[in-house]
């Protein structure tokens, strides 16, 4: 049974206790931090599955639904749009209010929302599931790096741990696209999401019983202002590049551009004269947290936008079957897992911003590897690439969540993951639009445009992480 939370004062922020922590490496620590690492990363793995699940399923549930090719991008986007308008809203409460409670209620709302998404009858109401588990995730997601953070204060535990939670990200990533292909070869497309909402539900049972609440409360109130700021922002950005996919100059796309930049700049206004603001502007001095955040831009860009289509591109260009796409699939996301798992060797030989350097420059070798080879060329052919660039997203995927809590302080951890991962899904959105577009003139486009969008990736982060700290 857990130890009774200790009271909340100005010199003991945190609900947790010190001593409730992993890093004693014995004792009730121990089986605490063990317990919140594995609930925590079950959660982070069935997100990524939910996120990831569509990119298998996409030619049959358009089919289903009779969605036109302009819409399709809608069925992919639903969640990076709501996971990225509410990730950073998300860990400014989970500080604020509990991160536990943050965490089971988004792992609630997430197993309800995948569950009744098997049951959607339209591209419509798809889409709104869709985005309903976006805005769960993102409660899943930021709460659940603060938990890990702080379960796991300083040191090699916190570098295994947050080591572990990348390489789940990458194993869910691999599961997803494997679980919708079996499913939808065996029964349904609409079991996925059945199995994958009742999953979630089991695991947000395990939490109740497992995790210890932990939180920092400043003084003032939420800044709701600058959440609809933000929240209004991204959903317009989000918007104009998925409705840029049927053309780029139409006029409501220049208009949503438009509504974007002028509410960003509203947002940092607010946060700028907000007695509590969601996000510190400050942080953005910081060299560790300019690269956390850089990274996270360009792997949603670069690697997440072009592996999200890579299915689809088999299915079309190579004629391959769902279900032969998915182990494809799985060779270059199991390859980050196992990568991930291992990074923590590095640690002490590489920082945390030259492995997403590294990262990038392996996944964008892996991708140029593959040119030629999304029409028709033999599987011997398309091996060689997937497992250098899976390689490469799990030295990403590891050093991306150790930045992320590693750049702000303690108390603000759940924030910088939400930063993070808002970084990371605005990314995604972009990319995949950006693929499914150039992909139109055929695969190798957009091939090209994500290894020259990866060492990009490699450059900025290097840049951003210059200067003192």
């Amino acid at each position: 049974m857990p130890q009774p939370a200790a009271p909340v004062t100005p010199g003991n922020p945190a609900v947790l206790r010190p001593g409730d922590g992993a890093g004693d490496g014995h004792g009730h620590g121990h089986r605490h931090g063990r317990a919140t690492l594995a609930v925590t990363s079950a959660a982070t793995a069935l997100t990524l599955m939910n996120y990831t699940a569509p990119m298998l399923t996409l030619p049959s549930t358009a089919h289903a639904f009779g969605t036109p090719a302009g819409a399709q991008a809608w069925l992919l986007n639903g969640t990076p749009l709501g996971l990225a308008v509410l990730l950073l809203v998300a860990g400014s409460l989970a500080d604020t209010h509990g991160r536990r409670r943050v965490f089971l209620l988004g792992t609630l709302g997430l197993g309800l929302t995948t569950a009744l998404g098997g049951f959607a009858n339209s591209t419509l109401t798809f889409t709104l599931a869709r985005v309903a588990q976006g805005a769960a995730s993102a409660a899943v997601l930021a709460a659940s790096l603060g938990l890990l953070a702080q379960a796991f204060p300083t040191g090699a535990e916190r570098i295994r741990a947050t080591g572990v939670w990348g390489a789940f990200v990458s194993a869910g990533i691999a599961l997803g696209p494997l679980l919708a292909g079996t499913l939808s070869t065996l029964a349904d497309w609409r079991w996925t999401y059945v199995a994958l909402g009742a999953a979630t539900l089991l695991v947000a049972a395990l939490g109740t019983r497992t995790l210890a609440e932990s939180r920092a409360p400043r003084e003032g109130r939420t800044d709701l202002a600058g959440a609809l700021a933000l929240g209004l922002a991204l959903a317009a950005l989000l918007t104009a590049l998925t409705l840029g996919r049927d053309g780029w100059l139409r006029p409501q796309v220049g208009l949503l551009a438009l509504a974007a930049v002028a509410l960003g700049a509203l947002f940092v206004r607010v946060e700028r004269r907000a007695a509590a603001p969601m996000i510190d502007l400050a942080l953005f001095r910081t060299p560790a947290f300019r690269a956390a955040t850089a990274g996270a831009l360009f792997t949603g860009l670069a690697v997440i936008g072009f592996f999200s289509v890579l299915p689809a591109l088999l299915q079309r260009g190579a004629g391959m079957a769902a279900l032969t796409t998915a182990w494809f699939f799985l060779l270059w996301s199991g390859t980050a897992f196992v990568v991930a798992l291992q990074s923590r060797r590095l640690a002490g030989r590489l920082s945390a911003t030259y492995q997403l350097a590294l990262g990038f420059a392996l996944s964008t070798a892996g991708v140029l590897a593959l040119y030629g080879a999304l029409e028709g060329a033999g599987w011997t052919r398309l091996l060689p690439g997937l497992i250098v660039a899976g390689a490469g997203s799990g030295l990403l995927n590891a050093a991306l969540p150790r930045l992320a809590v590693d750049s702000v302080p303690p108390e603000r951890v759940a924030m910088g993951s939400g930063a993070n991962n808002t970084a990371r899904y605005i990314g995604s959105s972009a990319g995949v639009a950006l693929a499914l577009a150039l992909a139109t003139t055929g695969p190798d486009t957009a091939l090209l445009t994500s290894a020259a969008l990866g060492l990009g990736g490699a450059a900025v982060t290097l840049g951003a992480g210059r200067g003192r700290r």
